[in-house]
């Protein structure tokens, strides 16, 4: 079924900056939602059933590649469900020594990313995608962000794996959770590792024609 305007779900804010035509974030990400919800922006959030998107990543692929193919292909999944508006998709990696770390399938193979993490400098890649419904117009980018790790106890890696926090995020970790604590210093942009850079989407918008000021 497609959708002429993407109102359920639609998150609406007091003072949002309203666009030409509805943003649709192609994500289920609450982490990617509440920084939509922090920059001020109306927008409705569609995500793709389970196992409709293949997001494994290709043989040889490099990272800053890998994101930008799975974003742009998150995006064409949810337009396919929407007949105007803006789709936005996105998707964030974590790579360290040239492998790629998506999200852990089990609590041991978050402790095999987080003992690799641990005092270490790794990169986070988000790549995003923005599709325009109305004359199918599209703009691709990437943000890359260093992330440095201090040194962890494996006591501390095994209570972090019982909170509960690794096993949803790219690398096993969230920043703007328990994480924060393991992290001294980063290079880049901060929400891109969080999974949406702010400012590169705000380039995005305006590639776009939409001023978000």
């Amino acid at each position: 079924m497609r959708h002429k305007y993407a109102l359920p779900g639609a998150i609406m804010l007091p003072g949002a900056i309203m666009l030409p035509g509805a943003l649709i974030l192609a994500s289920a990400s609450p982490r990617r939602r509440e920084l939509l919800r922090q920059a001020g922006l109306q927008f409705t959030a569609y995500s793709a059933e389970p196992g409709i998107i293949d997001e494994e990543i290709l043989a040889g692929e490099e990272p800053g590649a890998a994101v930008e193919r799975l974003a742009l292909r998150k995006a064409e999944e949810c337009a396919r469900h929407f007949h105007e508006g803006l789709v936005l998709g996105s998707d964030t990696v974590v790579s360290l020594d040239g492998c790629i770390l998506g999200k852990p399938h089990s609590e041991e193979e978050a402790r095999t990313m987080l003992q690799g993490l641990s005092g270490r400098t790794h990169q986070v890649w988000t790549g995003l995608a923005l599709l325009n419904l109305a004359d199918g117009r599209r703009w691709v980018e990437r943000e890359s962000t260093l992330v440095t790790f201090r040194p962890l106890a494996l006591e501390e890696i095994n209570d972090y794996i019982l909170s509960g926090e690794p096993l949803d995020k790219a690398g096993a970790y969230a920043i703007q959770g328990r994480a924060a604590f393991f992290i001294p210093r980063i290079e880049g942009c901060y929400f891109n590792v969080v999974g949406l850079p702010l400012f590169k989407l705000g380039i995005l918008l305006q590639s776009a024609g939409i001023s978000v000021k």
